[in-house]
């Protein structure tokens, strides 16, 4: 068994190297999902086709979690789910060679796919390493890393579009962009080899502070909070369909919606670091594995306010929109992954990753076609539907809070 300093220091380095991962995979990938909803509409598709699109490719991408969670567990082959996952990201360059919509779909999906495939393995990896750290600060740290992609991405797309000059962009434009992402793709692979290099057996930093014998299944905390997950994302817009209205309305041009995204990417760091820290920081004032599960109310509380600014017709309130959209990102990359680390055995780790992200995935499917459909008769509905929803799931929050507190 590694020292205990010896071990936080090769966590961190762990952490770090799974931050560039995610730095490089994030400017391939987040790039793309800036302009995915202008692009479609663009080679054709209307705001039912990008809603279904966008939600199939979440679903899709989320559900198979379930499997690929289970399996990572069982084969404990964690680092090879994580390579093939990444490798997958190669059908987003390959979207510079498509001129239909339903060929573009195809590709957009298979990235969706292979986030399945790799996530859950990924995230138990990051969470033995975080452990040693603190899993709120440990994920925001990649969180930060990985945003900083997630900003780089689609200002590739704002710069490209703003060096062509004014006017709507043609499909050629964007095929241009998205072919300049072959270069992080190959960045990706690389790092991963790295860190693959650096800790191959990465259970062995969490296992240095497992001091009693840990419950073989998933508790009742994990199930309430499961439903809390769903309730929570059901009501969140997905960018792709914000970023449709902003091209369908007019409210900015196609080199701002992307810049916009950047921007959401930029808050969702800032929130990511001061929403994890503040997840630890719980966890150690009450010394309570759970206390932090209280940050967890910030979600949906400022959910409620996305919808009516996002889907305005001001650039004003669209500005205001997307920063707290960012806020609740944030959240979601941090605490509600932190929170799986801490609610889960390390046996059911990829597991309950894959439940988790199963269930978030099933939740945006769900909310995106639903605004999808009801966007061309009434976005007035859009609002009441969400913010109805962000309402349920403050009573679930308070029972999951409840019943975390009686493990104390």
């Amino acid at each position: 068994m590694p020292p205990l300093k010896s071990s936080k220091k090769t966590a961190f380095q762990l952490i770090l190297l799974f931050g560039l991962v995610s730095l490089f995979g994030d400017i391939v990938y987040e790039g793309a999902r800036s302009v995915n909803g202008p692009y479609l509409k663009t080679l054709g598709a209307n705001a039912a086709i990008v809603g279904m699109v966008a939600g199939i490719a979440e679903f899709l991408g989320y559900a198979i979690r379930l499997a690929s969670g289970y399996f990572a567990d069982k084969t404990k082959a964690y680092w090879v789910f994580t390579f093939l996952g990444y490798g997958m990201l190669i059908s987003v360059p390959l979207l510079s060679l498509v001129g239909i919509w339903q060929f573009a779909v195809v590709f957009i999906i298979m990235e969706r796919l292979g986030k399945a495939l790799r996530s859950p393995a990924k995230d138990t990896i990051l969470s033995q390493a975080t452990k040693q750290v603190g899993t709120g600060f440990g994920f925001a740290i990649a969180e930060v890393l990985d945003q900083i992609g997630a900003i780089s991405g689609p200002l590739i797309f704002t710069l490209l579009f703003v060096l062509l000059g004014k006017g709507d962009r043609a499909v050629r434009d964007y095929q241009q962009g998205y072919s300049l992402l072959w270069i992080p793709l190959v960045l990706v692979m690389l790092c991963i080899f790295f860190a693959w290099r650096r800790v191959p057996n990465p259970e062995v930093l969490e296992d240095s502070l497992i001091k009693s014998r840990e419950p073989e299944k998933l508790s009742k905390v994990f199930w309430i909070y499961t439903v809390f997950t769903f309730v929570t994302t059901l009501g969140f817009a997905n960018f792709a369909l914000i970023g449709y209205h902003f091209k369908a309305k007019h409210v900015m041009t196609d080199a701002q919606i992307p810049l916009f995204y950047a921007l959401a990417m930029g808050v969702d760091a800032v929130a990511a670091l001061a929403i994890g820290k503040a997840y630890d920081i719980f966890k150690t004032r009450h010394n309570n594995e759970k206390a932090g599960l209280i940050t967890l109310i910030a979600i949906p509380v400022f959910s409620l306010f996305i919808p009516a600014f996002v889907f305005s017709t001001k650039f004003s309130l669209c500005l205001v929109g997307v920063i707290i959209w960012g806020i609740v990102m944030g959240a979601h990359e941090t605490v509600m992954k932190s929170a799986i680390a801490d609610l889960t055995p390390l046996k059911k780790r990829g597991t309950g990753y894959g439940i988790f992200n199963t269930v978030y995935g099933l939740a945006i499917f769900i909310g995106s076609a639903l605004i999808g459909l009801f966007y061309e008769s009434s976005i007035f509905i859009i609002i009441i539907i969400s913010v109805a929803i962000e309402m349920a799931a403050i009573p679930v929050f308070f029972v999951l809070r409840k019943e975390a507190l009686k493990l104390g």
